[in-house]
């Protein structure tokens, strides 16, 4: 029952994250802009990190059963999610979203290091990094555009860097629900993006212009 809720929520995951990519797709064949390319990249990684992760679940619980997702498909997949995050992060063009800021050097790198799959841990650690970049970033901006869209983009960042860490935690406690809640968290989170990314392709956007 436990493989079958993760492979739901990580299935949901993909479904939702690739909506996301194909509306940033339609933006960017509408409209040529670099920004809305980019996104396209960042939602579609998101959308097969889940993939990868979801298949992990099918194929143990179906195939293998030995009780455990290998440690290498959860490496992959969070890796496939975090070159999404890096994207989103570090889309310049955004500028009503991602202003530059000197607030990003304040941010200090957590010390996400304990015993067992340290990568995955410095992987987990990269996107709640660039995730919380986004969030901070974002809120700026809100504080000085006002724009009612904004609201959207930084929640939506603030719940994924939730669920990443979250994730990390249930690393740590692995009997625990803080897996599922962290999937979820992230779901939500990609939910909250949803919402402005889905009126570009109706509104349209300018080349090289901000949502």
């Amino acid at each position: 029952m436990e493989f079958v809720f993760e492979i739901i929520l990580n299935l949901l995951g993909f479904v939702v994250g690739l909506t996301i990519g194909i509306l940033s797709r339609i933006g960017f064949k509408n409209t040529g802009s670099p920004t809305l390319f980019r996104l396209t990249i960042a939602f579609l990684s998101i959308s097969v990190g889940f993939g990868v992760v979801g298949t992990g679940y099918m194929i143990e619980s179906l195939v293998i059963r030995s009780g455990e997702i290998e440690s290498w498909v959860q490496t992959l997949g969070i890796g496939i999610q975090t070159i999404g995050y890096f994207f989103i992060a570090f889309s310049h063009s955004i500028k009503s979203f991602f202003p530059k800021s000197r607030y990003f050097r304040s941010i200090i790198v957590p010390l996400f290091v304990i015993p067992g799959n340290s990568i995955e841990h410095i992987i987990r650690s990269i996107s709640f990094i660039l995730l919380i970049y986004g969030t901070i970033e974002t809120i700026m901006s809100y504080m000085e555009n006002k724009k009612s869209g904004t609201i959207f983009v930084a929640s939506g960042l603030g719940l994924l860097a939730l669920g990443e860490f979250l994730g990390w935690y249930s690393v740590l406690f692995p009997e625990s629900v803080l897996y599922f809640i962290s999937i979820s968290t992230k779901i939500v989170g990609l939910g909250a993006l949803f919402v402005p990314i889905s009126r570009v392709p109706l509104m349209g956007m300018k080349h090289g212009g901000s949502l």
